[in-house]
């Protein structure tokens, strides 16, 4: 019997937020997946990412879950497009004073930063698009 597991990562380091960003380079993000709830500090990305675990470029429909984050800015990013598709190229972040900066970068010179008081974010698998 040939069982296939969905992937899901936990980052709460530098490491693991390589380990994310690896995964997600070259994900297709739809402007309308893109959802920041202010009040529960929860920003959510869903993507369509190839599966390079298993090195057999199938695509994925995949969440990526941000915790604890104050605020979030954007820039080159139009939100009126909402069927715009974005391609993600990685996520990179830097210690800011006490808070963490997370930068999701884009094609095209687009990016998101999101500020938060600490590093907490999961990839999880939905589900394999056939």
């Amino acid at each position: 019997m040939n069982k296939r597991y969905l992937a899901k990562i936990i980052a709460t380091d530098k490491e693991g937020l390589q380990m994310i960003s690896a995964c997600c380079s070259g994900a297709k993000v739809k402007i309308g997946d893109i959802k920041f709830l202010f009040s529960n500090k929860i920003f959510l990305l869903s993507l369509t990412r190839n599966n390079v675990e298993d090195k057999n470029d199938r695509e994925i429909n995949s969440i990526c879950k941000f915790d604890y984050v104050d605020k979030v800015k954007s820039k080159n990013i139009d939100q009126t497009k909402q069927d715009l598709v974005l391609k993600l190229a990685g996520i990179d972040y830097f210690r800011n004073k006490d808070n963490y900066e997370i930068n999701l970068i884009f094609d095209n010179n687009a990016y998101i930063s999101l500020r938060t008081e600490t590093i907490e974010v999961r990839l999880e698998d939905q589900n394999e698009i056939k």
